[in-house]
This record gives structure tokens, C-alpha cells and sequence, in this order.
């Protein structure tokens, strides 16, 4: 596969629109849980964020358009609804909180008497400037912050295989690779692919030069660039979690362990390294959810500049307000929408990605449906007394493991399949 300059910067600008704050402290939290059967961990959390996250790309190369294509065959009606909670769960949890990590990790340990509501402020003001400069976004994302951000995670990785203590704790965790999988959830990955996949494609129009063929060929290229980096990164962040488990306290949150991490292996200089790389990562993933918010509510509103304007206030004003909560906090309250809405994300990436032979609207239809009706459980479990669901949740495999709609939604993707073999006039 022949890598052109061209293709390296959209890459690394695609990685760079994935990796905020989640990539960051999740992996080694996630590795310090580990223990001996961190591999197992590790293909879990790979499955949610970066396999699912690299479909989701490779759907947008397939159908270089927006999001409102990925649920068009459910109905207009379900993709207008979808697009509208996709974007506005983004510009409410994950943008802000990459201004919550930037506060509490390279600001705070430096000013301990700094407002959080100041940090957001001036964080989402930089943010703002960005978006409205989106035609630039990849050429500065690629050339210049994302080598920086990789440089620096790879220092840390590396230092920390050949200085860890000898000896691995073994696990606390009861289902290793459903562990993984869910707290993959948490990085936002698959939602991410489907908004900065959308910057990726409306970047690319800004060159009426380039074909069909050649854009799928360039963001199919550059997806793996990025699928390879996030796998790479995970891994080795994840492994040093393990690595230096003995070290962290027990009551060690995700910042902490991510701290920790950084001092034992790059000494004194490493609270400076970490606050650079916090800031980047969280930054660049920020810039790329307002603007694919931005883009969307542009396209909606025949290409309004003051629509994709007033967008772009509105996100970075959410993020001002939310961004000064912490990131547990923020955590916390994103479980019950991750719960309601990856399921129907990953379904429709993954539909997307098929073959249209097997994926017509009905089927779209019977598989969406299906997986909305089988994640209601996961979702009112984290909002409601859990005991209320236990029956229901006995008698749905892997219920009680938030994976309910998981057998029931590849059930009905081979039924609808089967009965459009028998009634082909069904089909689009």
C-alpha cells in the first residue's frame, strides 16, 4: 500500500480528531485492573476502540457523505433524530470533558488555586478560533500536533517496558474481556469515527479536483493510519498499567494512574512531558467534535456560514459549562447514554460496511429495531435500582453484562436476510 505525504497528514490528523481525553487515562487504568490476564483486556477494549471506530471510517469512505446517511435506510425521520442525539451528546460529554482532563492534569498541578471554569473558557475560546479556520484543521493536526502527541506517548511507553518492576499483579476483574469492550465505550471511539470521519469527508471537498475513487482510496488509507496508531498506543499504555500495577495506590483514579505513569518513567520532566501531551491530545479531539458538529447543521441549512457559526458557539459554550465538572463526574453521568446509544452506533457502522446485498432497508430496519428494544435494559439499569431488571436481564444472554442486544441483533440480521432470500421483491 503506497503511503503518499498527502495520506500520512490525514492519518495522523485522524488519529490526532480520535485521541482525546478517554485514549489517554482509560488504557493505563484499564491495564492497572489488568493484571496477568491483561491481553484479554486489551483485544476487549481493541474491539470498541479501534476495530469498531476503523469500520466506522471505512463506512464514510464507502459513502462520503454525512452522518444522516448512516441511518437514512432505518427512515429520514430515525437518522435526523440520531444525527441530533449523536452530536448533541458529543458537544455535552466528550468535548468537555477533554477540557476537564486538560484542567486537571496539565493545569492544575501547576496552579492549584486556578479556576476550572477559567481553563474551559480559554480552552474553548482556542477551540472556536480552530473551527473556524476548519479548512486548515488537517494540515495543521497532521504536520504538526499529532507527530508531537505520538512522540511523546511512545517515549512513555517504551521508557516504562524497560524500567517497570518485576513483578504483575494478578486481576481484579471478574470478565476481563467484557471489561475491556464496555470501558472501550468510554473513549467515545465508534461515535467519533462517524462525526470527525464526516470532517475527513467535507475536508476533502474543499478539492473539487479529486474523485470519488480517490477520496475513498485516501480515507481508507488514512483510517488505517489511524486504526494502527490508536492500536499501537492502547497496547502499550495498557501494558505499562500492568507493568507498574504494584505501584499505583488502590483508590488511584484514571488521571492519578495516568500521572503516576509518567513521573516513574520519565522522572521529573515527565509532569511537564504529560501536560504538553494532555493538552494536545484533548485539544485536538475537541477542535474535531465541534467542527464535524458545526459541518453537519451547516449541511442541513444549505450550507449556512452563520449556521455553521452559531453551531460552533453553542459547542464551545456546552463545553465551557460542562468542562468545569471532573472527569469522573463527567464519566459517571455519560454511562447511561453510552449504554442507550453505542449499541445502535455499532450496528448501523457495521451495516454500513456490509455489502448492500445483505443490507437492505428492511434489513436496516428489523436489526436497528431490534438492538433499541435490547438495550433498553443496559440503559435503565444505570438510571433506575438494578434489581428492577433482574428478572428480565436473567432471561437475556449476556444481559448482565450489558451485552443483551448483541445475539438478538445478529439473530435478526440472518432472519431478515433469510426472508428477503424468499421474497426478493422485498429488497431495495
Amino acid at each position: 500500500m503506497k503511503l503518499s505525504k498527502e495520506t500520512l497528514i490525514t492519518g495522523f490528523a485522524l488519529f490526532s480528531m480520535f485521541f482525546g481525553a478517554g485514549n489517554l487515562i482509560l488504557p493505563p487504568f484499564l491495564g492497572k485492573s489488568a493484571g496477568n490476564l491483561w491481553y484479554w483486556v486489551a483485544i476487549g477494549f481493541f474491539v470498541t476502540a479501534v476495530f469498531i471506530p476503523l469500520l466506522g471510517i471505512l463506512a464514510h469512505a464507502k459513502l462520503q457523505g454525512t452522518m444522516y446517511d448512516f441511518g437514512k435506510k432505518v427512515s429520514p425521520s430515525f437518522s435526523l433524530i440520531y444525527c441530533f442525539v449523536i452530536y448533541a451528546i458529543s458537544i455535552a460529554l466528550p468535548a468537555p470533558r477533554t477540557a476537564s482532563v486538560t484542567h486537571e492534569m496539565a493545569i492544575a498541578p501547576y496552579f492549584s488555586n486556578s479556576s476550572s471554569l477559567i481553563t474551559s473558557s480559554i480552552y474553548f475560546g482556542l477551540v472556536f478560533i480552530f473551527t473556524m479556520n476548519r479548512s486548515k484543521i488537517l494540515n495543521i493536526l497532521g504536520k504538526f500536533l499529532t507527530p508531537l502527541i505520538i512522540c511523546i506517548l511512545l517515549t512513555i511507553i517504551f521508557v516504562g517496558i524497560f524500567s517497570a518492576p518485576d513483578t504483575i499483579a494478578s486481576t481484579t476483574l471478574k470478565a476481563p474481556f467484557v471489561d475491556g469492550l464496555l470501558e472501550g465505550y468510554q473513549t467515545f471511539d465508534a461515535i467519533a469515527s462517524i462525526v470527525v470521519g464526516g470532517v475527513l469527508v467535507i475536508s476533502m471537498n474543499f478539492n473539487p479536483n479529486t474523485t470519488f475513487e480517490e477520496k475513498k482510496e485516501l480515507i481508507t488509507k488514512a483510517g488505517f493510519i489511524a486504526g494502527l496508531g490508536l492500536l499501537i498506543i492502547y497496547a502499550g499504555l495498557i501494558y505499562n498499567g500492568v507493568l507498574f500495577s504494584s505501584t499505583f495506590s488502590e483508590s488511584a483514579n484514571r488521571t492519578e494512574v495516568l500521572s503516576s505513569l509518567s513521573n516513574q518513567t520519565l522522572g521529573n520532566i515527565g509532569s511537564a512531558f504529560l501536560s504538553v501531551l494532555v493538552a494536545l491530545a484533548c485539544f485536538t479531539t475537541a477542535v474535531g467534535i465541534i467542527t464535524g458538529t458545526a459541518d453537519y447543521f451547516k449541511g442541513i441549512n444549505n450550507n449556512s456560514q452563520k449556521v455553521f457559526t452559531v453551531t460552533a458557539i453553542i459547542g464551545c459554550f456546552f463545553g465551557v459549562i460542562v468542562g468545569q465538572f471532573d472527569v469522573k463526574y463527567i464519566i459517571n453521568i455519560a454511562l447511561p447514554s453510552l449504554m442507550f446509544i453505542y449499541p445502535i452506533t455499532i450496528v448501523l457502522i457495521i451495516l454500513n460496511v456490509l455489502s448492500k446485498k445483505y443490507t437492505s432497508a428492511i434489513v436496516f430496519k428489523v436489526v436497528v429495531g431490534v438492538t433499541f428494544l435490547f438495550s433498553i435494559p443496559d440503559f435503565l439499569g444505570y438510571i433506575i435500582n438494578p434489581e428492577y431488571l433482574s428478572e428480565i436481564k436473567n432471561n437475556i444472554p449476556f444481559a448482565n453484562q450489558n451485552l443483551g442486544w448483541v445475539l438478538p441483533a445478529a439473530f435478526s440480521f440472518i432472519t431478515a436476510n433469510l426472508i428477503q432470500l424468499k421474497k426478493p421483491v422485498l429488497t431495495e
